[in-house]
């Protein structure tokens, strides 16, 4: 019977550490950022949406597992490496606010057709850079969920593993999820709405990155 009730104590444990980086996860993810306006606009063209979403959690999930096993710690007794890659982000992120700019002015239809080749290497490239090169990726996942991770002892893993599931869920969702507004976007000027908010929202970025690595 002792051996009963340790197994349910160690599995609710288990289990609450699990939904305690499932919590934490979502809450660094959710804010609307970079990352998660070019996931809500290639969900909305219906363009690459699996390759983005597919790339976006994978990435959570090593950046997550390499801040639970401690690479956080050695991130920062180099600081020269945020810098490096804090102007390396700023500058790709300007170059992508220009980019989503110049759509403004020049706005077309949402069409749901169309995801070709090109798109989609074009989607995962600049999805891989808004991904690894933006120095608050790093942050969160591998310094702030890694040191939050450590505080859970040996149920860190438990953690990791719900923060990994909570990134799944939070882009699968708005991948796919943003199809509903395809209505909405199937008008030029909600298309030129969303993409000068895009852009002035990366321009801030891009300038916030430059600003404070330098």
């Amino acid at each position: 019977m002792r051996a009963v009730i340790h197994t349910v104590d160690a599995m609710g444990s288990t289990l609450t550490a699990a939904a305690a980086g499932f919590g934490t996860g979502l809450s660094l993810i959710v804010a609307i950022g970079a990352q998660n306006a070019f996931v809500l606009r290639q969900g909305v063209r219906r363009q690459a949406v699996l390759t983005v979403v597919a790339v976006c959690a994978v990435s959570d999930a090593v950046l997550i597992a390499a801040g639970v096993a401690g690479v956080g710690a050695a991130v920062t007794a180099w600081p020269p490496a945020l810098t490096l890659v804090g102007l390396t982000g700023g500058a790709f992120l300007l170059s992508y606010a220009v980019l989503a700019a110049r759509r403004a002015l020049r706005p077309g239809a949402m069409s749901a057709a169309g995801a070709t080749a090109g798109s989609r290497r074009g989607a995962l490239l600049a999805c891989l850079a808004m991904t690894w090169l933006n120095p608050h990726v790093y942050l969160d996942t591998v310094l702030l969920l890694g040191s939050v991770a450590a505080g859970h002892g040996g149920l860190r893993w438990a953690f990791g593993l719900g923060a990994m599931l909570g990134s799944v869920v939070w882009f699968t969702a708005l991948g796919y999820g943003a199809r509903l507004l395809s209505g909405f976007f199937a008008r030029p000027a909600a298309w030129r709405l969303l993409d000068a908010l895009i852009a002035v929202m990366m321009a801030a970025m891009g300038l916030t990155l430059v600003i404070g690595a330098l």
